[in-house]
């Protein structure tokens, strides 16, 4: 008797599951997903730099529907090989985003991007080091260099969100702040200046500002920055002439990158200490109200929410593609030493994608 789609797809995030993928090791997986695909007669293009696209690439007469996912995780918590317990599939990147992979791949492995009386037109885009701080993304040149990607009528974003679409996502902005002192004896701390308390000063201070929520696009986005760490100190007889914090700064869509900026370093102008920025990830544009988007948000039935996150939906927007966060893990199952993703929710994102493409509607 032939597997049932869920069997299908669970199996199939068990096999990404166990192969590894850490970030800057995505080699094996690519060659793990051109063979699955081949399995089916899929041909795949390797588009370089930890890169496969898979199905239409180029916007021809119909509308063109892009799904995207990063292949990566976070390094192993001692949660591979993975397992399927109870209608759950367990082990690391089931969440983020193994399992929505998965979906991507079956949709493609059954052929829905050649039914002849499709709606859409379907592409797959996979990628390397999303784990990474921005910098290190393969996602942007792959938009520079492939722009038949950028015609695509909307990207569909695949990372946990639940079964809900998802809109915009976050700024992530991330600086060292470095507190300077003069070093001293402890028993005489007078004769130099502690960069621990005055690092403490700061870091108080910028406590203090608080969260904040903004409405954009009719969605709703909490403003935050925190100190993540904190690092000094020479010895414990020493009174300490620096110290250096990380602050991370999410801002909402709508602010533009150098807003941002300035806004922090007003947040964090305290005096012995200067800020600099070492990664920044834009926020991605609120691109809701499209018909491709609309009718996704009516097939599953819920509202539409903000991505409280950072996410690719930034690449895809800032290249001039609307995009939108939908996929299968729950948010708050990425990450963790027991992810997990149910297989329930991965046939309900297989069944509305493919309802998807294959209506418009």
């Amino acid at each position: 008797m032939p597997a049932s789609l869920t069997d299908r797809l669970a199996d199939l995030t068990l096999r990404l599951v166990d192969c590894p993928s850490e970030s800057r090791d995505e080699a094996a997986a690519l060659e793990l997903v051109v063979s699955l695909l081949a399995e089916a007669g899929v041909p795949t293009i390797d588009a370089g730099d930890t890169c496969l696209i898979a199905g239409t690439a180029e916007r021809g007469d119909r509308p063109l529907i892009l799904l995207g996912g990063h292949l990566d995780t976070v390094p192993a918590q001692g949660n591979r090989p993975g397992r399927r317990e109870g209608g759950v599939v367990h082990g690391l990147g089931t969440c983020d985003m193994k399992g929505a992979c998965a979906v991507m791949l079956e949709l493609l492995r059954d052929g829905v991007h050649e039914d002849p009386d499709r709606a859409c037109d379907l592409g797959v885009v996979l990628f390397g080091r999303e784990e990474l701080p921005f910098v290190d993304t393969a996602l942007t040149p792959l938009l520079e260099r492939r722009p038949g990607l950028r015609t695509a009528d909307l990207a569909v974003v695949m990372e946990p969100t639940a079964g809900e679409v998802q809109g915009g996502c976050l700024g992530n902005l991330n600086a060292t702040w470095t507190f300077h002192g003069e070093a001293a004896h402890s028993a005489r701390p007078w004769l130099g200046q502690n960069a621990i308390h005055r690092a403490a000063h700061g870091i108080s201070r910028l406590a203090h500002v608080p969260v904040s929520h903004h409405v954009f696009s009719g969605l709703e986005y909490a403003e935050c920055v925190s100190v993540t760490r904190v690092s000094g100190g020479v010895a414990d007889n020493v009174i300490p002439d620096r110290v250096e914090a990380h602050v991370n700064y999410r801002y909402p869509p709508g602010v533009a990158p150098e807003a941002a900026e300035a806004q922090l370093r007003e947040w964090c102008d305290v005096e012995h200490s200067e800020l600099t920025i070492v990664g920044h990830a834009p926020s991605g544009a609120v691109a809701v109200d499209g018909p491709l988007a609309q009718a996704l948000i009516a097939r599953t039935g819920r509202p539409v929410t903000p991505k409280q996150a950072w996410t690719p939906v930034a690449e895809f927007t800032l290249a001039g593609v609307d995009a939108v966060n939908f996929g299968p893990g729950d948010p708050k199952d990425a990450h963790k030493r027991d992810e997990q993703v149910s297989a329930v929710a991965l046939t309900r994102s297989y069944e509305t994608l493919a309802a998807l493409v294959r209506t418009g509607a």
